[in-house]
């Protein structure tokens, strides 16, 4: 069962999250019969999450559309006529956004899970680490490399930490070895990391190809998650001496 009370707010009449909330509601979701208290939980918070709402309202596939444009309105790095290639584009809320600012017939979308079509974008389903896939990639763009690549992929959790970073740290290879065959000179690329032992590394790797690097936590990422976004921008190439990322790295405590 699930009951709405008011929330109390301040003299503004809001209590943060995202611009354009008017309306606050307390949702409070009661423990029923065969539901796990973690499932309970979680419907709570997406009840109560301002960025759910937020995306029912203006129309975007999820909360996770408010963490590019939150990134983006940072760094300004979407624009109109850039070429973007989104990888793990499932259910379609960076598409969204991605078209939004860098025009239709300008974005590419891959996933191994089947997308919903986005108006002004291509969608593709298929693996990022296949030849073939990355092939159809490019005939989307008509042959040109794109300007930018991004990549929200996340392994699934399996509630150990060490495990978790590493498995999103093995996402984040296959999106760059991705990234060095279709990126543009200059170009940017965005990637979901967890925030642990590894990332120093990371960040070392992605300096020898990219002139800047940032971390960023934009607000939409739950406070107690370690999820965070690198961005790194002006691509210099593939490394002839790279160092790979040693996967025996573990997270700091």
């Amino acid at each position: 069962m699930v009951e709405y009370k008011p929330k109390r707010t301040g003299s503004s009449g809001r209590s943060g999250g995202p611009p354009g909330q008017s309306r606050d509601l307390a949702v409070r979701v009661k423990s029923a019969r065969g539901r796990k208290n973690s499932s309970t939980r979680w419907l709570q918070r997406q009840l109560n999450d301002p960025y759910v709402a937020a995306a029912k309202r203006d129309g975007y596939r999820g909360r996770a559309a408010y963490k590019l444009l939150e990134i983006n309105d940072k760094l300004k790095f979407l624009n109109p006529g850039k070429r973007v290639v989104d990888l793990g584009c499932a259910p379609g809320g960076w598409l969204q956004v991605a078209v939004r600012f860098c025009g239709e017939g300008k974005v590419v979308g891959i996933d191994l899970l089947p997308t919903e079509p986005v108006s002004g974008a291509e969608v593709i389903e298929g693996d990022v680490r296949e030849p073939g896939d990355l092939d159809r990639v490019r005939a989307l763009l008509d042959g040109a490399q794109a300007d930018i690549v991004l990549s929200d992929m996340a392994a699934s959790s399996t509630g150990h930490k060490a495990t978790d970073h590493l498995r999103i740290i093995a996402l984040i290879e296959i999106s760059l070895d991705f990234a060095h065959e279709i990126l543009a000179p200059g170009g940017w690329f965005v990637v979901k990391i967890l925030q642990g032992g590894a990332q120093g590394d990371l960040q070392q790797q992605l300096a020898q190809c990219f002139e800047k690097v940032r971390v960023i936590k934009p607000p939409a990422s739950r406070s107690d998650s370690s999820e965070a976004y690198i961005a790194a921008s002006g691509y210099r190439g593939r490394p002839a001496n790279a160092a790979p990322l040693d996967p025996r790295d573990e997270p700091e405590s």
